[in-house]
């Protein structure tokens, strides 16, 4: 009884990385964290695994036999079943241009080898209080920067000005503001706003954007722009 108990409220990881050693070290360390692990040696087996345990959240090697490790990211993120779920991308290719390939390939994060097994497991849980914060925070009404955003009302008030939005800006506004001081890359911000049929690229995230700043006036400015990355809302100091 008591593992079952233990087992129904662990979170589930799944581990895809090629070097033996490295993944057991990992497992060894989530296990004694209270985590539910399984391993994968390879991107077909990764991407097997995940669809048959819906896991929580990805622990993702790059550098994998057969299917890439940002290709394994973009399937992963393509999946109806799997679009939610977190990955966490572990790799050995440390420079800007790879961190921002991930992150664009919808990665939630980004470590480099060699890590911290203590780095690891904060930025794993960070990553999943985030998406909890994330489901709390649909339907709350949100003040910040004298910003009035209403969720049920889907409204926007600018000091004492309501300003109208589209379905897509108020979308985007939201997503932002949500998190204030988080970088979203235009990935993640079209797989957090889009509606069933609702067709948003890289580029009309852009557009948006620059309409919603507009529209906005002086406190537009609050929307920043992280260069080759993506956007972010500016934190409260």
């Amino acid at each position: 009884i008591h593992s079952q108990f233990m087992n129904t409220f662990r979170k589930n990881i799944l581990v895809i990385e090629d070097e033996p050693d490295i993944a057991e070290l990992i497992e060894f360390n989530l296990e004694n964290n209270k985590y539910r692990t399984s391993i994968a040696y390879n991107g077909e087996t990764g991407l097997e695994r995940a669809r048959k345990n819906n896991p929580d959240l990805i622990l993702l090697d790059l550098m994998l036999p057969g299917i890439h490790g940002l290709d394994v990211c973009r399937i992963l993120k393509a999946d109806n079943q799997l679009k939610n779920t977190s990955v966490i991308i572990l790799s050995a290719l440390g420079q800007e241009d790879n961190i921002v390939k991930g992150l664009e390939a919808g990665a939630d994060d980004y470590i480099t080898k060699p890590f911290s097994l203590k780095v690891l497991l904060a930025r794993i849980e960070a990553v999943l209080r985030r998406d909890k914060e994330t489901e709390n925070n649909q339907s709350k009404t949100l003040l910040i920067h004298d910003i009035l955003i209403m969720p049920k009302e889907r409204e926007v008030k600018v000091g004492e000005n309501k300003i109208d939005l589209t379905f897509t800006e108020f979308q985007i506004l939201h997503l932002l503001a949500s998190h204030p001081g988080w970088v979203f890359t235009r990935y993640q911000i079209i797989e957090k706003i889009r509606g069933d049929n609702y067709p948003v690229t890289d580029r009309s995230i852009d557009f948006q954007i620059v309409g919603l700043r507009k529209k906005m006036g002086s406190r537009g400015d609050f929307i920043q722009t992280i260069r080759s990355v993506g956007y972010r809302f500016k934190s409260y100091d």
